[in-house]
């Protein structure tokens, strides 16, 4: 069985020191660009659905100019609404 010592406790501690400051430098350095990366590929997948609605919009419109495109995939059904409670209007007495 092995016993604890001060100088082993002393290496632990400055191991777990070195890896923080050490991760933390580099958390400094490589984040920036990671979230950089990140916001240019959101731009660009919203430029390309941009594009893409416009090519669906313009091809719509081409078909004739009288018609009237009604998408009802989005209205399904109507939200419900919860009740809560019941609204009670009072009035202030003089």
């Amino acid at each position: 069985m092995q016993t604890a010592s001060f100088t082993g406790f002393i290496r632990i501690l400055f191991y777990i020191l070195a890896f923080y400051y050490i991760f933390k430098f580099l958390a400094k350095l490589l984040l920036p660009l990671l979230v950089k990366k990140v916001v240019e590929k959101a731009g660009e997948k919203y430029q390309q659905k941009q594009q893409e609605e416009s090519q669906d919009t313009s091809w719509k419109k081409g078909q004739s100019g009288d018609d009237v495109i009604y998408n009802s995939s989005n209205s399904k059904k109507p939200r419900e609404t919860k009740k809560v409670g019941e609204y009670v209007d009072y009035e202030e007495i003089d």
